[in-house]
């Protein structure tokens, strides 16, 4: 089960509205929710994501799709992790400890170094696929791959050389794709060839955002680790809730997993569906009715319950109180 953050793809309704198509249309054909990128935290199904990009770049007519958007991004759509690994002493050990611990942002995707030449070549490796192929997933992520090492050595990312296995496009659109023409197709690896002498420079950002994210952030990314099923499935339903697409077979179809095999691995794991989904909606309201004023009509509705009664009943068997005595209490 390979998942990746939503935010790797920060940027793509609006880049792809720009070209004309219809991003919501496409994330749902792709098997997929718009409410999962509301969170960029929120993880997603790695080969779903995939299938989303080629089949934006066929609606957009768009070969380098990918590429464009890598190109629009820089290395924060990745979360923190770039800014985590630069306390590093030098930006091939930043890289050799990002690909430790990428698994936290992406699983699924591997990163070696090896030379080649005079040069360095950094390779990406997925265990990933989709119906359509992933030829836009690699452009996609060699070009994030080529926004980080080029803000850990302070380089122009644009004069990086990008190294893809796909053949070139039939009709690139290389005006609006600055990385086109530093981009080698046929290659025999995907990644990045990079100069030696940019690995052994010191990462160049911020002392004390470097500082904050090794004691806050990697803790919190640990947290949220993919492999944890019960943990992804909660933050799953609490992004679906309130779109009404909240069923067992939604949830399945974001994990890559009939719906039969998620509720078998949840029952390893001594929990299941409709557990996760009364915790969720507990935890949820809980802290809705303590921190905030919303109307409870409201609450009920965002937590997908189809009127007040029904959710105040559900409320009081989970707590013994009624939303509202709950709400007081709380505040007293």
């Amino acid at each position: 089960m390979n998942l990746v953050r939503s935010g790797a793809l920060t940027g793509f309704q609006a880049l792809v509205a720009g070209f004309g198509a219809n991003p919501i249309q496409l994330i749902r054909a792709s098997g997929l929710s718009e409410v999962q990128f509301r969170n960029p935290d929120t993880y997603i199904s790695y080969s779903k994501m995939a299938l989303l990009l080629e089949n934006a770049a066929i609606a957009c007519d768009q070969p380098l799709l990918g590429l464009i958007l890598a190109g629009q991004n820089r290395p924060g759509v990745l979360g923190d992790l770039p800014a985590t690994v630069s306390s590093e002493p030098s930006v091939d050990l930043a890289l050799a400890e990002l690909s430790r611990h990428i698994y936290l942002v992406a699983r699924g995707v591997h990163l070696t170094q090896s030379p080649q030449g005079n040069l360095v070549r950094i390779q990406m490796r997925f265990d990933v696929g989709s119906p359509k192929g992933v030829n836009q997933l690699l452009q996609l992520s060699v070009g994030h791959l080529a926004n980080i090492v080029a803000g850990l050595a302070g380089a122009d990312r644009f004069s990086l050389n990008l190294q893809l296995r796909q053949p070139p496009p039939s009709h690139p659109d290389a005006a609006g794709c600055r990385f086109y023409r530093c981009c080698v197709f046929n290659s025999d690896f995907d990644g990045v060839l990079v100069d030696p002498a940019w690995l052994k420079k010191r990462p160049l950002l911020d002392q004390a955002s470097i500082q904050h994210h090794l004691h806050e952030r990697l803790r919190d990314l640990q947290a949220q680790h993919p492999n944890s099923l019960p943990s992804q499935v909660r933050a799953i339903i609490a992004q679906l809730l309130s779109s009404g697409e909240c069923s067992v077979e939604a949830i399945a179809a974001n994990l890559d997993l009939h719906p039969r095999m998620l509720q078998l691995k949840l029952k390893a794991e001594g929990t299941h569906y409709q557990m996760l989904l009364k915790e969720t909606r507990q935890a949820i309201a809980e802290e809705s009715l303590m921190r905030s004023d919303v109307p409870i009509t409201d609450l009920a509705l965002n937590l997908g319950f189809a009127d007040i009664a029904v959710f105040s009943r559900s409320f009081k068997s989970w707590t013994g109180m009624s939303p509202r005595q709950w709400r007081q209490k709380a505040k007293v």
